[in-house]
């Protein structure tokens, strides 16, 4: 995909632009140098939110922002969802509760949190059904859980 980027990047001619592979929990980037992070749907696979979002406040200079489209939840998911491997795939089962996400966001340090999009998400019956009995699904559609949100926030 940096391939595939930095090739787009040339194509189109930005000079302002610079892609580098690293770990998000400990980026290889100085501290206070980026003026913009952006994620889409890739902070519910990583276990440590909480040093995720310190590290995006490190690198950022004062004045810069994030933009960042993920997953998160109502409420837990029932465990036989959290622990199927094609949920963890598709972004489901590694979301933790909005509000614990959003508190994250905050202890790091940021301000203007605000949350630009909002959508719920629904598991098709037939994922469902693999996972879940008649009444546990019947249960589980009483109320939607999935949420995909766009936030943004400064430093």
């Amino acid at each position: 995909m940096i391939k595939r980027a930095r090739k787009n990047v040339k194509k189109l001619g930005f000079k302002n632009v610079e892609f580098i592979q690293g770990d998000i929990e400990k980026m290889p980037i100085s501290s206070n140098s980026a003026d913009v992070v952006v994620s889409n749907c890739v902070l519910n696979l990583v276990p440590n939110k909480k040093a995720v979002f310190k590290e995006i406040y490190r690198v950022l200079k004062p004045g810069g922002h994030f933009s960042i489209s993920d997953i998160v939840l109502k409420r837990n998911l029932p465990e036989r969802i959290k622990s199927a491997a094609e949920m963890y795939a598709g972004c489901i089962s590694g979301a933790v509760k909005k509000d614990i996400y959003l508190k994250h966001i905050k202890e790091a340090g940021f301000k203007n949190i605000t949350i630009q999009k909002e959508k719920y998400v629904m598991i098709p019956d037939e994922e469902l059904k693999n996972l879940l009995n008649d009444n546990e699904i019947a249960e589980y559609k009483k109320s939607p859980n999935i949420i995909s949100i766009t936030v943004y926030a400064e430093k």
